[in-house]
Parts: C-alpha cells; sequence; structure tokens
C-alpha cells in the first residue's frame, strides 16, 4: 500500500489533559510555514521507499517518486495498491512498476478504511504534534524519528483492523 500525506511546522497537539481539570494552552506558531509530503509505502514486513519533500503531491512529483524510490524497492511479484488519487492513475508510473514486475492495484473510491498506511500516517502525525518541530530540519528529524517508532506489530495490527488476515 503506498499513500501520501502532509506535514507541517504549524503542528501542534489536538487534545491534552490538565492537572485537575484545569486548561490545557499550547502555543501554535503563525506566519510562515508550507506544507511537507511525506510519501511510503508500507506491507506486512515493514514500511519501504519513504520519501519527503516541499510542497504537494502532483503527477509529476508522484511519477519521479515512483522511479527513483519506489520501483528500486519492488521485487517481481509486489503488488502496489494505491487509493485513487489523480496523480495515481498516470499511466508513466504504473509502466514504471509493472516494468519492476509488480502488479497494480486500485483501492475503491473513498475507501481509506481499506488502507493501512492511513493508519501509519496517523500514528506519525500524532508523533509530530507531540514534537512540534518549528524548523524544517526539525521536521525532517521528527519524520524520522516517527517512522522509527512504527513497528511491526503496529503494521500487523493495521493491516487486521483493515480486514486482511496476515500471518
Amino acid at each position: 500500500f503506498i499513500d501520501e500525506s502532509g506535514a507541517k511546522t504549524n503542528m501542534t497537539r489536538l487534545y491534552g489533559r490538565g492537572f485537575g481539570g484545569s486548561r490545557v494552552r499550547d502555543a501554535v506558531p503563525h506566519g510562515h510555514w508550507s506544507t511537507t509530503t511525506m510519501i511510503a509505502a508500507v506491507g506486512t514486513t515493514g514500511y519501504r521507499a519513504p520519501f519527503v519533500f516541499e510542497g504537494a503531491m502532483d503527477t509529476e512529483m508522484f511519477r519521479a517518486y515512483v522511479k527513483h524510490v519506489l520501483v528500486p524497492e519492488l521485487h517481481p511479484g509486489d503488488i502496489v495498491v494505491m487509493d485513487n488519487l489523480r496523480s495515481h492513475k498516470d499511466v508513466l508510473a504504473r509502466e514504471l512498476i509493472q516494468q519492476a514486475g509488480a502488479h497494480v492495484w486500485y483501492l475503491p473510491a473513498y475507501s481509506p478504511d481499506l488502507n493501512p498506511i492511513e493508519k501509519m500516517w496517523s500514528k506519525i502525525k500524532a508523533f509530530l504534534r507531540m514534537i512540534a518541530a518549528r524548523s524544517q530540519d526539525a521536521l525532517y528529524q521528527a519524520i524520522a524519528d516517527a517512522l522509527a517508532s512504527v513497528t511491526t506489530s503496529n503494521i500487523k495490527g493495521w493491516f487486521q483492523s483493515c480486514g486482511y488476515n496476515i500471518v
């Protein structure tokens, strides 16, 4: 399963608990911030082909990711499952995946509950909110640390909660 998600330097916790019912406060920076896109694949043995870049995902960037990051990590017979984002339907990207000996499958429209990588992004974003990185360098390090916190046990649970029977 491959998918992307966004991160920003203004991310902060959404919820908190205060002592004795007191209000929890946190600072959210204002000003200039930009979107950082994270993209990766996740299989039953772990995540693969992580990549981070500035800006939003478009067809050209997705094609570059497939060619330079994903394809080198594919094995013949792999199945690459994607959602229906327009850039994922790029003919050249699909051909690159198929030339590596892998198959391309698309999830049904509006079906994030069938995609275990969505749960991985949820864990990573919770980690990023907790860290509250306020610079690009700090954000990149936090993303690396968040990915390192993903365990095989997490991944197996995410696959099972999405309805996939894995051994």
